[in-house]
């Protein structure tokens, strides 16, 4: 190598520290520093949060028309068989419930008739995995901003909170107020003219569709509204984060 191609590469690479360094600033100023941004992954997971909640802001997920739902759409995983699942399913989940709690002026818990009773909304989207594998479907659910509206987020949140019912692997995500207030972010309880198969996280299931896959947590029981992320699990803002999955999914 060369002492000019040395320099270049040097220049570079100081260049390229320089700038994501600036990004980091710009991005704690305005916020936009995800929870999972600390260790060696950390200064890109803020890089791509940060880029692209400036840059696509209130874009919305692309919908389809009725001709391109899947015909088998894949499930992936099966369906939990702890006892206070399947007692809940033997009763076709007339007892489920989805509490609504933290930071917010009314604490509420709803079962699966009062959801169907809220104003709904139908989308037709996509659900992208990261391991390669995707299916489109329709989707009847609750706008979770109806939700958090009801409720009377209190200023100073920053989270949601959402998790699925205490079984043997529990799953838990989180997104920011954001994503949670964007009109096509569902509590969904219907899935292509039906009520939502188990395989696909029946009864309820938060549909996430700016998001990749996993975000979109099945058999969900919990939301719970927070300004912090810290003292929950390893304080990196899900269980998928927790185990190497970037935080923030966007796609």
């Amino acid at each position: 190598m060369t002492k000019t191609s040395r320099r270049n590469l040097i220049t570079a690479g100081l260049a390229t520290t320089a700038g994501v360094a600036v990004a980091a600033r710009l991005a704690e100023q305005y916020g936009l520093v995800p929870p999972d941004n600390g260790g060696v992954y950390g200064p890109g997971e803020t890089l791509t949060y940060a880029a692209q909640r400036l840059l696509t802001g209130s874009s919305l997920a692309r919908e389809f028309p009725t001709s391109k739902i899947s015909k088998s759409p894949y499930p992936n995983g099966k369906p939990p068989t702890d006892e206070l699942f399947t007692r809940q399913q033997a009763n076709n989940f007339a007892d489920w419930k989805l509490s609504v709690q933290g930071m917010v002026a009314r604490p509420a818990t709803y079962s699966l008739a009062e959801l169907r009773g809220l104003p709904s909304k139908t989308q037709i989207t996509q659900l992208a995995c990261e391991e390669g594998w995707s299916y489109i479907a329709e989707w009847i659910g609750v706008p979770l901003s109806h939700i958090l509206n009801l409720a009377g987020v209190l200023p100073q949140a920053k989270y949601v909170v959402y998790g699925s019912i205490p079984i043997k692997r529990r799953r838990w995500d989180s997104v920011d107020l954001d994503e949670s207030m964007h009109p096509q972010t569902l509590i969904t309880y219907s899935m292509n003219g039906g009520d939502l198969p188990v395989g696909h996280g029946g009864p309820l299931r938060l549909r996430v569709p700016r998001q990749l896959g996993y975000k979109s947590i099945k058999f969900m029981t919990t939301i719970t509204v927070t300004d912090s992320l810290k003292g929950i699990g390893k304080g990196r803002g899900s269980s998928a984060a927790d185990g190497a999955y970037s935080w923030y999914a966007g796609i």
